[in-house]
């Protein structure tokens, strides 16, 4: 019994040992190296083994564009996204037009065939479906139309089947040509600048007319803002520094009426003013200008209370120049598309009396070949549930049916035409 207990001991020993000059031998292979260091480091091969794809799939009735428009934005952007996912650095064209098991969604299917490589096969009957994703182009950043924008999308999103993305724009008249391009669905715009564009005329040299009318929202006031309490009327703007909106804005043009029906609009030879010493500034732009004193007034479009014009008068005195009725009977008389409109005393800091001037209605427009059903959702979404969202943007409060079918320049779209019918408005449609 001792014996068999000795050499399983003996054999434990041998064992052990042959495994630690196996691990030496493992560990020598391939050699020192010239230092003579003992610790090497090891070789490393290749596994070869199978794969299988990682795919994306889509459902039949996603629409055609709205399949390419994700394609495009996987592919297209790949190599500048490497560092927010690694395996960015994998895809590429011909791996992702290699599918032959399952036919292709016919938006994927376009696109790799403007990469120049034709898919296997193509599901027949798919894409058809309308397009529930919407772009919608806005204002800037310190202007209603964004504010105000960037909620109705994102109630739209939460409580619709219609998911819309607020989108920064650049005024009414670029907003109206993102349409015209194709890069939005929806858009913010004056009424007026509707009008130019759908007919082509001032800001436009010739009509755009592959927009409808979803609604008329709210009014937006044509607010004359300055800093100097000698300026009262808008007569007292001779000889001053006024900023006139941005170049080719429809606050151009607003400003170009009103000065005109005060004998201050003359134009020279190159479309200077020649009794005001004009700038061409955005909203922000303009109220910062006002802050360093290097402008004296601004004409700022917007529905009141405007963010820039707020946060203006938190920092410095401001004031708000009033029209009178003599001169607003003129301007609407040459141009129906104003009204005449006030705002209230308090609607700005110290801002003590009510400011009466005219506004022009701000409007959501919408491309023609958007659903009927996308739209119609849009519509409702807004006007039923505005009495509950007025804490989530004051202009909810100013909404009504009544107004909002009350635009005439441009057809509605079928879908917003749809839903003011059962509020029983009849709207023109093309």
């Amino acid at each position: 019994m001792k014996e068999k207990t000795v050499m399983k001991k003996l054999m434990s020993m041998i064992l052990a040992l042959m495994m630690a000059l196996s691990l030496v031998a493992c560990g020598d292979k391939g050699g020192s190296g010239d230092n003579g260091d003992s610790a090497s480091k090891p070789e490393h091969t290749d596994t070869t083994t199978v794969a299988v794809g990682a795919v994306i799939l889509a459902r039949d009735d996603v629409a055609e564009d709205d399949v390419y428009k994700f394609v495009a934005d996987i592919f297209d952007n790949a190599a500048d996204l490497v560092t927010s996912h690694a395996k960015y650095g994998e895809l590429s064209l011909e791996y992702g037009a290699s599918i032959t098991s399952v036919p292709y969604h016919p938006g994927a299917a376009k696109y790799f065939a403007e990469k120049g490589i034709d898919v296997a096969a193509v599901k027949d009957g798919a894409g058809t479906g309308a397009s529930r994703n919407l772009r919608f182009v806005t204002g800037g950043e310190s202007g209603t139309y964004y504010a105000f924008g960037s909620v109705i999308a994102q109630h739209a999103t939460n409580n619709t089947n219609v998911s819309v993305t607020g989108l920064v724009g650049n005024g009414s008249k670029s907003n109206v040509e993102e349409l015209a391009d194709g890069n939005a669905e929806l858009a913010f715009c004056q009424s007026d600048v509707m009008a130019y564009a759908y007919n082509g005329t001032n800001l436009f040299e010739n009509p755009i007319d592959c927009f409808s009318t979803v609604a008329a929202l709210y009014m937006e006031d044509v607010q004359i803002v300055t800093t100097d309490p000698s300026i009262k009327t808008v007569a007292d703007l001779a000889g001053k520094n006024v900023s006139v909106g941005a170049a080719g804005s429809g606050v151009y043009f607003n400003a170009v009426d009103i000065l005109s029906a005060y004998g201050l609009g003359d134009l020279d030879a190159d479309g200077k003013f020649t009794k005001i010493n004009a700038t061409y500034q955005s909203f922000g732009d303009s109220a910062d200008s006002l802050k360093d004193g290097k402008i004296d007034a601004a004409f700022i479009v917007a529905g009141a209370p405007t963010t820039a014009i707020m946060d203006l008068s938190t920092t410095k005195a401001a004031y708000l120049v009033s029209l009178d009725d003599a001169h607003i009977d003129e301007l609407l008389a040459a141009s129906p598309y104003y009204t005449k409109h006030v705002i209230p005393a308090g609607t700005y800091n110290g801002q003590d009396e009510d400011v009466t001037t005219v506004a022009v209605g701000a409007v959501i427009l919408a491309r023609d070949d958007v659903s009927e059903d996308a739209i119609y959702a849009l519509t409702a979404d807004i006007f039923d549930n505005a009495p509950d969202l007025i804490s989530s943007h004051a202009k909810y409060g100013e909404l009504s049916t009544e107004f909002g079918a009350s635009i005439t320049s441009v057809p509605y779209h079928p879908g917003a035409a749809k839903y003011f019918a059962e509020k029983g408005f009849d709207v023109a449609t093309k």
